[in-house]
């Protein structure tokens, strides 16, 4: 009596996959080649696959963001408030959106001031926007500046931007500017 054939393609398909388990003696090196080129295959398609998860998510070259402007805004308390003007521009070729922008401004290579803003917009490809953001300034790196402005009687000051835009990709876009810029003579008075 002969087995049917779907028990004898079964037996054989055992047969084989079992000499691929680890510590099975039937192994043979053909079958632990086969098994290596699966594999093989399947990291290359994970790699092509991480590869084109990147592309998807749009590695970008980092975005130029300048300090055009400083201006005086109505204090609170012992805190002084300005708005900072940003110009944000774009050097890729697909459009920026954000809603929202966090920053710290240092004076002369100290911490000066820091603020956030839900504003949105869009940086138009290869273009640039301006954004406005309130900041405070503590009445201590305030006077600190007066001073420095009173000893130095220099004009333009050196300044370092450190910010984010948020909801650009996945944890914002960071961005850093370091310039000079002249000062408001009413901003410290």
């Amino acid at each position: 009596m002969t087995p049917d054939p779907m028990a004898r393609a079964m037996h054989r398909h055992h047969r084989r996959y079992a000499a691929m388990l680890p510590g099975e003696p039937k192994a043979t090196p053909g079958t632990r080649r086969r098994a290596l080129g699966a594999i093989g295959r399947a990291a290359m398609v994970l790699a092509i696959a991480a590869l084109s998860a990147c592309a998807a998510l749009g590695l970008r070259q980092p975005i130029g963001v300048r300090l055009v402007d400083i201006e005086p805004l109505p204090s609170e308390g012992m805190e002084l408030r300005v708005a900072v003007k940003l110009r944000l521009q774009n050097p890729n070729d697909a459009a920026i959106d954000f809603d929202g922008v966090s920053l710290a401004l240092d004076l002369r290579g100290a911490s000066f001031a820091t603020g956030v803003s839900g504003v949105g917009g869009s940086i138009p490809r290869l273009g640039e926007t301006i954004v406005t953001v309130p900041v405070s300034v503590s009445a201590l790196a305030a006077a600190r500046q007066v001073l420095v402005l009173a000893s130095d009687r220099q004009p333009h000051v050196d300044y370092a931007l450190h910010g984010r835009l948020a909801g650009v990709g996945m944890g914002g876009m960071a961005f850093e500017s370091k310039g000079d810029i002249q000062l408001p003579v009413d901003l410290l008075q």
